[in-house]
């Protein structure tokens, strides 16, 4: 075993020893492998960053409550007493005052122009109270101040004030009829409500022409397994028609269109490079085989097996294969991780802005398909050259 193993590496290093002398066909695997890492590590990372930046605004000991038949908060509606009787239900947590922590909030979008285009895009105003910034554990006033309550003010999140234009302190924005000053900028931990603005409640609901009603209820709960005795207890009670949700999961489902297409769509352009890339190490390694097919021979004439070729040849094609997935996963690492962008959440047809996250285990996935096909790419040529007849190769001598 041991002879085998140092039949091979003496084959390989060998092979590897030469690639200087072939280091411009050696670049079309690197480049072409390269270049699919990079395009499906660049789609999945942005697919990551937006189910991130949504799902870490849910935690599974609060719930959201909407009317019954809505997903989302645009096309809910809850009264007043309605918003009561869910405040009062069993499983609600309360604050050291003994006020249950639970927040009616109004949500509505409108035309706002953006910094870097000038075109309109929704941007979400949420209506909310004082209990808004308990159940939002990573709220942050950055500049300026929260708002007043009774008076038409706006706090705007971190990622809305960097792709909207009027979001500045000391701005007024103008928005369906009514005008909002700017009075601060708040951040929280880059989740999704950063891409929002926030105003009071009642000021909301009068100037939206909302009367009593708000578009969503949120609660925090004593604990996360308090969540069915609260969901039991609201559809139980006849005089309301809601739908519960714990927040992670309502979250979770708003994400779900976005990044299964982002990844089916990164996916399936991936796989056509990848188509492209084989064919190039395919070429590469065929004309590497077809150059050293004396060395070749004249090593099986030595003694050396035909299987420990096979793996020579395979190991180089997997090693230039793995140089390319290298560089481009380390390209897209350093370009682009962290980058913000905004897309249109199809769920509340809103911007969100998010980071492309390029993790680790993305960067993996990528060396992995890199391996994979540096392996194909390798595989024929490396059977063709254990195959060649060794006295047809000397002929060439």
């Amino acid at each position: 075993m041991m002879s085998w193993i140092r039949e091979v590496s003496a084959v390989t290093g060998m092979s590897l020893g030469s690639l200087g002398q072939r280091l411009g066909s050696s670049l079309v695997i690197i480049i072409g492998i390269g270049g699919v890492v990079a395009v499906l590590t660049a789609m999945l990372a942005m697919a990551e960053g937006f189910q991130k930046t949504l799902q870490q605004a849910g935690r599974t000991d609060h719930a959201i409550v909407l009317r019954d038949g809505s997903n989302e908060e645009l096309s809910s509606g809850l009264g007043r007493e309605q918003s009561d009787l869910i405040a009062n239900a069993p499983g609600v947590a309360k604050n050291a005052e003994g006020q249950p922590l639970v927040s009616p909030e109004v949500f509505v979008v409108a035309d706002v122009p953006k910094r870097a285009t000038g075109t309109n895009a929704n941007l979400p105003i949420r209506g909310v109270g004082s209990m808004a910034t308990e159940l939002r554990e990573h709220f942050k006033i950055e500049e300026g101040r929260m708002f007043e309550p009774g008076r038409a003010e706006m706090i705007a999140g971190r990622a809305a004030a960097d792709q909207f234009e009027g979001l500045e302190i000391g701005s007024t924005l103008s928005v369906r009829g009514s005008d909002w000053k700017v009075v601060g900028i708040f951040s929280s931990n880059g989740d999704v409500y950063e891409s929002e603005t926030w105003v009071d409640a009642p000021v909301a609901q009068a100037a939206f022409r909302r009367g009593n009603t708000v578009q969503s209820v949120r609660a925090q709960l004593s604990g996360a397994d308090a969540f069915d005795q609260f969901a039991t207890a609201l559809d139980d009670d006849k005089r309301l028609e809601v739908s519960v949700s714990r927040e992670s999961d309502y979250f979770s489902r708003q994400s779900q269109a976005f990044t299964q297409t982002i990844r089916s769509f990164g996916t399936a352009v991936a796989f056509i490079m990848a188509i492209g890339a084989i064919f190039g190490a395919l070429n590469t390694m065929y004309s590497a085989v077809s150059t050293r097919s004396v060395e070749i021979a004249t090593l099986r004439a030595l003694g050396f097996g035909g299987l420990s070729v096979v793996i020579s040849v395979i190991i180089e094609a997997m090693l230039l294969a793995l140089a390319g997935g290298f560089i481009g996963a380390l390209l897209i690492y350093f370009v682009l991780n962290g980058y913000t962008v905004s897309t249109l959440n199809n769920a509340t047809f809103s911007q969100v802005a998010f980071d492309f996250a390029v993790t680790p285990q993305l960067m993996s996935s990528g060396l992995m398909l890199a391996l994979f096909l540096g392996f194909i790419g390798g595989l024929l040529p490396a059977i063709r050259a254990a195959r060649v007849p060794i006295v047809e190769a000397l002929r060439q001598l």
